[in-house]
């Protein structure tokens, strides 16, 4: 008979059984021994249908195809910009990906993103030798203008995100303010009232100090409620 052994989001240790059985899959941070699945760093463990994997308490991003991130123009060159998302080699930003509007090539690119804006993007290709090319056709993807850009460990955007967005959602209607997270971890936070989006900067630290705890979204809906008590 299968079954779970640890509660999930719960914090679980290298070697520990956190599943028994054949109905359990496992899946990045956890490995089979015989009919036990144990884990295999530390970290938090995380239940999708029958797959079961570990997100580690931090880490650094290693980028994806199919990533939304968010990244600094560090470049502006004749046919694209230079991205910079946090990794060690910047990322690519070519003329036919930067908009859905065609972008004549004697145009002055700097109109469209200049050095030292935010851009969302979606990334598109990585190859072995580290290339990254990335696009910001397509919804959501576009410059950042006004707001403030916070960073935080790649390894807690699950759950400053939450099960099917439940958490920024809940962060979103309590600041009546937009924010957009990048599966490098960095976010961007935009609203009308600065002390708003302060709150918000300061409930992602939260969810980042407790991500271990169990019941966080009780924990951040009451500091939320405070907050706004006290505002």
């Amino acid at each position: 008979m299968s079954k779970l052994l640890v509660e999930e989001r719960n914090l679980v240790i290298p070697g520990q059984e956190v599943a028994t059985g054949i109905d359990y899959l496992p899946s990045v941070g956890t490995a089979r021994e015989g009919e036990n699945i144990i884990a295999t760093r530390v970290g938090l463990l995380t239940l999708k249908g029958r797959v079961l994997k570990v997100i580690p308490l931090r880490g650094k991003y290693i980028p994806k195809v199919g990533d939304t991130v968010i990244g600094r123009i560090s470049d502006v060159g004749m046919s694209g910009w230079r991205v910079n998302i946090g990794w060690a080699f910047v990322a690519s930003l070519r003329l036919a990906e930067a908009s859905e509007r065609f972008i004549p090539r004697d145009a002055d690119l700097t109109n469209y993103f200049d050095v030292g804006e935010y851009v969302a993007c979606k990334i598109t290709r990585t190859t072995v030798s580290r290339y990254i090319d990335v696009t910001a056709k397509g919804p959501g993807l576009r410059k950042l203008d006004t707001g403030r850009i916070i960073k935080c460990d790649s390894s807690k955007v699950p759950r400053i995100i939450g099960k099917k967005g439940s958490m920024i959602s809940m962060l979103k209607e309590a600041s009546d303010c937009r924010i957009m997270v990048g599966q490098n971890g960095i976010v961007w936070i935009s609203g009308q009232d600065s002390d708003k989006e302060l709150l918000v900067e300061k409930t992602i630290r939260l969810i980042e100090e407790r991500s271990h705890e169990h019941g966080l979204t009780d924990v951040v809906s009451k500091y939320l409620e405070d907050n706004k008590q006290n505002g």
